[in-house]
């Protein structure tokens, strides 16, 4: 591949006279100081590690961010990922330190990763501000490392470059293709209508979880991975590279290499994550397919670099880009045949009309120029954009009285019948009593009916679960039915499809409009109209409000007692509130 042999010949442009003249490096103040007892300590207890002076005064100090966990399955090959990191900041001349940090997997954390995304980001933050670090390489794959991560690194803003973990090869199921977290959402169905067995089940489990790395779906982890090198924060080709594939140690190797320059440079990440930058991601994301899930982490990350990224603008910039990538859910194929296709450079180069052409990536170049040699293998994997999979395909913001600060649905997993549509509601005040009821055979549902789930949002979950894109109930699964209108103030998952509007806010548990909602009501869907509407009065909504009572709060201490407080509603990122913004790099007080 032309923009990988490109890569690998390691042509970074590099301001020469940056990289000649002598940085006055942050780690200096550590390792350096004009107080010799303060150097001496900062020194002595490193040294048990084996390290020579010259890593204390010629070398700029590389943090690597580790995310890595056992309780975290699509990051559980990172640590040796990292070594191979670690070897290109010394061939670089750097100091790589690697440091651990909160990871979260997506698979087997209670009550939601989401609850921990914020958490982790403020440890990200911290470590780095704490130690002395002259830049970052961030080590991510599962769905909430990817953005926790990047989100505390830009509330420090140093010299930073994402190194993405990689998707898991494709999963075989008996002669076809398995998307991991896809297939999860078609169990039901298959247990009940198609006699899966219990074999079969087993044997599917294994099949669609083969390697190492994240889901192969372009689901939210794949989307992240995406979204970091559509934002210019990984080397060109990194998001698609299957983590076992040998490529993927290559690219982590010039990626060490590549942030010592950038911290001779003093390339930091606010010159990258600029406005333009995160239109352009927002065009890649729609052209791919991503999850609904960028735009709540994508929101984060620009109120912590100070970028203006608001609702509407994920409509107004990607709505009408068209899909280029055929990958599951909304399509069927999967990261490995995406990678072969010619990965995110190859859909780049399509699209590099719709970007901004002069937004610089972390190896001085334009996301574009990173792309100018890239080649598509495989016109059934990414569509030329003269003929697309999809016209429009970017996730379309919602409005109406039941969503006052919007609600978000993505129309590529939708079902195109449905995108206007009119219902009675069928309401759960909670996922607790879905599961209890939901499969009742006298519940008043059918496929007509819209399914509308309370108390999934931020506050009311809490940490806003992926939970939004509720199984149909048998009654109408047997009918060879597989998809309905779904409401909820919550998430799902990006490997997940259907008609499922999302991220209703204000949601349910702080008395939003989707608190008021009782059995029986009409609701209006019109996707194509951007309308969300509630068929209530507004002196009715007035009547029920007054007689409406607040849940009791999740918590009283700990963590989970400060998120519920402070998180933001999910048209703001859903970051805390008291996070916004930056505090920068310096630390004005030593430890002694």
């Amino acid at each position: 591949m032309n923009i990988y042999a490109s890569i690998f010949n390691n042509h970074f442009k590099i301001n020469e006279n940056v990289r000649r003249k002598r940085k006055q490096w942050r780690s200096r103040e550590w390792f350096a100081p004009e107080d010799r007892k303060l150097g001496f300590i900062h020194r002595s207890w490193l040294r048990n590690q084996g390290y020579p002076d010259d890593y204390f005064t010629d070398r700029p100090v590389i943090g690597i961010c580790n995310t890595w966990s056992e309780l975290t399955p699509c990051n559980g090959h990172l640590r040796d990922l990292a070594e191979y990191v670690k070897k290109g900041i010394i061939e670089a001349g750097g100091f790589p330190l690697e440091f651990p940090v909160t990871s979260m997997g997506e698979t087997l954390m209670r009550p939601t990763a989401m609850l921990f995304r914020n958490l982790s980001s403020m440890d990200v933050e911290e470590c780095i501000r704490a130690y002395p670090m002259d830049g970052v390489v961030l080590m991510t794959g599962c769905d909430k490392t990817t953005p926790a991560t990047v989100m505390g690194a830009s509330s420090v803003d140093l010299p930073t470059l994402v190194v993405p973990g990689g998707p898991m090869l494709n999963g075989r199921y008996r002669g076809e293709l398995i998307g991991s977290g896809t297939f999860v959402w078609k169990l039901k169905n298959k247990l009940e209508n198609e006699n899966f067995s219990q074999e079969e089940l087993t044997e599917a489990e294994i099949c669609s979880a083969r390697s190492a790395g994240h889901c192969m779906t372009m689901g939210t982890a794949s989307t992240m991975a995406c979204m970091v090198e559509a934002l210019g924060l990984t080397l060109p080709g990194a998001a698609a590279i299957p983590a076992v594939d040998t490529r993927k140690k290559v690219m982590a190797q010039l990626s060490g290499r590549r942030i010592v320059e950038m911290v001779k440079e003093d390339l930091k990440l606010s010159r990258i994550l600029t406005r333009q930058a995160f239109e352009n991601a927002i065009v890649v994301n729609a052209a791919v397919g991503g999850s609904t899930n960028f735009i709540i982490h994508l929101q984060a990350i620009a109120g912590r670099i100070g970028v203006e990224l608001a609702l509407p603008d994920f409509d107004k910039i990607g709505s009408h880009i068209p899909l280029l990538v055929n990958l599951m859910p909304s399509g069927k194929f999967l990261m490995e045949d995406f990678f072969y296709a010619g990965g995110l450079p190859a859909v780049v180069q399509e699209i590099k009309s719709h970007l901004h052409q002069d937004a610089i990536t972390v190896n001085g170049r334009s996301v574009v120029e990173n792309s100018a040699t890239a080649v598509c293998y495989n016109r059934e994997v990414i569509a030329s954009i003269e003929q697309p999979f999809q016209a429009e395909a970017g996730i379309a913001v919602l409005y109406g009285n039941l969503c006052e600060n919007g609600a978000v649905i993505k129309p590529s997993a939708a079902t195109p019948s449905l995108m206007v549509h009119r219902g009675k509601a069928v309401v759960f005040e909670t996922i607790e009593e879905y599961h209890e009821h939901i499969d009742d055979p006298d519940l008043d549902i059918d496929e007509n009916s819209i399914i509308v789930l309370k108390g999934v949002g931020p506050v009311g979950y809490p940490g806003m679960a992926e939970v939004g894109n509720v199984d149909l109930p048998l009654k109408v699964l047997k009918k060879g039915i597989t998809d309905m209108v779904r409401i909820s103030d919550g998430r799902m998952s990006g490997t997940a499809f259907g008609t499922v509007v999302l991220h209703v806010s204000p949601e349910s548990a702080i008395g939003g409009n989707l608190a008021l909602v009782h059995q029986g009501d009409m609701i209006e869907l019109d996707v194509p109209n951007r309308r969300l509407h509630l068929e209530v009065s507004a002196e009715e909504l007035a009547a029920r409000r007054a007689a409406w009572i607040a849940p009791e709060p999740h918590a009283t201490r700990g963590y989970l007692s400060l998120y519920v407080n402070h998180v933001q509603q999910a048209h703001l990122g859903a970051d805390m509130d008291f996070m916004v913004g930056k505090s920068g790099s310096v630390v004005k007080r030593d430890v002694h």
